[in-house]
């Protein structure tokens, strides 16, 4: 399953006492009342808070001269304590693994930060020996190593300099996307790091992340839909939820790179003239737009309800949906550049149409991820981002409890066919049981497909939910091992999901690995229920019970 990311980011600075601070929304704080009617500060008190703790702990933070910062997002407590996560750029160049976390008391005092990387940021210039066409270049034939030759049409690539922080010293680099279609007119994208001195690859991963009234869906029997009347017709437009909708991609398919899209596939509106959306069957195209439109509502109302955060950005405003997405396309993918999701049919064969509940949860978490801690999707960290999806979609799930689609801790399960030849795409359990992918950690587990290495993390999030050994729930068979042989008690899903949704966006940062993960939900269950209480101790047992240590 799948996310792509794009970030276009511009903000106005002002320089005092040699940092560069964003302005654009402190400009308007004096317009908004300085709290809530409870007492609690506002966002925009919190980000002037911050500011203000950016200019006195600039040397702590490693911002210098050069530098400029910018607010991604703001959380603020129930108890008034603020947290503000920014990226930052330098001489105007977006610095990769230079997003922080700034931690602030009630009062708006400061009380530390958390780093993607505490490297200091200085290059003797930011000019590039190695060209963006050459490095573009290099991508392309990236692109095509990695789909082992396979015949690629319409290839092309945008190189845009950054500065890498992620990967030892920082250094200048290009990262560039490369974009093409396979022979069947679908979409295959790669990402490339190089070195824009020496030409070296740094990194290279997958752009696209593969998972790979009322409505009859597909998979979840009928379902309610809140929809939008038109004249005689009713439009699958939900007014309660920012406006979500869901729209026909007519087996078109997108050439995009960076949210410059050379080609669009549609999203035409879907339209019923009685609000009876859909018959259960892939005869009618409508079916599969319930299940998108379905999952986006259970997406939606599951982080509001549950985490308090409305909307994927946290800001109200709607996705949408396209279904019907290529030709056979064994994908579905969140993209930034557009704020959708987008669903394929699949070929009949392994994969049936992608729109099943686990499958949209995922991917709009990918979202989520990319507006919060913004996960770099390769090595641990990568793996982190793919598990973020796996655990909370997987909390959408349970949290629809759905009787057709009843809550599990299999990935996919609806969407597979017998000619995969296994149950679900991913066992949290025992995450090995798919054949590749990692129960436990090791030094080399970094270097497995992200969807792999997400295993671990998987497999943490299982027993710290259900606990270890052999159990049945909701009719399905588990048996989840340990790394040492111990046994572990769980503390329940619903507060699994809490202290993993804080982590990903009070703790977590773009570098953060397993080790790094650990600390976070720690942190996280500190938060919500204590040092040293049951929680914060089943987290620690956990993580251990998976040779996270």
């Amino acid at each position: 399953m799948s996310r792509i990311r794009q970030h276009v980011r511009g903000t106005r600075r002002t320089a005092t006492a040699g940092v560069a601070v964003t302005t654009a929304t402190l400009l308007a704080v004096g317009l908004s009342p300085a709290a809530h009617a409870d007492g609690r500060p506002t966002r925009a008190t919190a980000v002037e808070n911050a500011a203000s703790a950016l200019l006195a702990h600039a040397t702590a933070l490693g911002l210098t001269a050069p530098q400029d910062t910018g607010v991604r997002d703001v959380i603020v407590d129930k108890d008034g304590t603020q947290h503000v996560r920014y990226d930052r750029t330098y001489r105007g160049l977006p610095v990769l693994g230079g997003d922080f976390v700034v931690h602030l008391a009630p009062d708006g005092g400061y009380r530390g930060a958390d780093r993607a990387t505490r490297q200091a940021i200085s290059l003797p210039s930011v000019t590039p020996r190695v060209s963006g066409p050459k490095a573009a270049g290099l991508a392309v034939d990236a692109l095509r190593a990695a789909h082992l030759g396979a015949t690629l049409r319409q290839v092309k690539a945008r190189p845009e300099l950054v500065v890498d922080a992620l990967h030892g010293s920082p250094k200048l680099a290009w990262r560039t996307n490369a974009v093409g279609l396979d022979s069947l007119g679908n979409p295959v994208a790669r990402t490339v790091l190089t070195d824009a001195r020496t030409g070296a690859r740094i990194d290279a991963w997958d752009s696209i992340e593969t998972a790979t009234g009322d409505g009859s869906s597909l998979y979840s029997g009928t379902v309610p839909l809140e929809t939008t009347q038109s004249g005689s017709s009713y439009q699958l437009k939900d007014p309660t939820r920012g406006n979500t909708y869901t729209g026909d991609a007519e087996n078109k398919t997108d050439l995009c790179i960076f949210g410059i899209c050379f080609s669009r596939a549609p999203a035409t509106l879907f339209t019923d003239a009685d609000n009876h959306w859909g018959s259960g069957t892939t005869a009618d195209r409508a079916s599969a737009a319930v299940d998108a439109q379905y999952g986006t509502n259970e997406t939606w109302d599951y982080y509001k309800n549950v985490h308090g955060r409305t909307g994927i950005a946290g800001d109200g405003k709607g996705s949408y949906n396209r279904v019907h997405y290529g030709n056979n396309y064994n994908n579905a993918f969140w993209d930034d550049s557009c704020f959708c999701m987008t669903y394929g049919d699949g070929d009949g064969t392994t994969f049936g149409p992608l729109v099943a509940l686990d499958v949209a949860g995922h991917e709009m978490s990918h979202g989520v991820t990319s507006k919060t801690a913004a996960l770099t999707y390769s090595g641990e960290s990568g793996g982190l981002n793919e598990a973020t999806s796996d655990i909370l979609g997987t909390m959408v799930e349970w949290y629809a409890n759905n009787s057709s689609d009843a809550g599990d801790y299999l990935i996919g399960e609806k969407i597979v066919k017998p000619g995969f030849g296994k149950a679900a795409l991913r066992f949290m359990d025992k995450p090995s049981k798919d054949g590749n992918s990692a129960d436990y950690w090791s030094s080399s587990v970094g270097n497995l497909d992200v969807h792999y290495s997400s295993g671990v993390a998987n497999h943490f999030a299982y027993l710290l939910a259900e606990g270890s050994g052999a159990k049945t729930i909701n009719g399905v068979s588990y048996d989840s091992p340990t790394y040492s042989g111990s046994a572990v008690t769980g503390i329940g899903r619903d507060k699994v999901g809490k202290i993993w949704y804080r982590a990903l966006t009070v703790y977590m940062t773009s570098s953060t690995n397993y080790k790094g993960a650990r600390t976070a939900t720690l942190s996280a269950a500190k938060d919500l229920y204590g040092s040293g209480s049951a929680e914060y101790n089943a987290v620690a047992a956990a993580w251990s019970a998976v040779n996270v240590t």
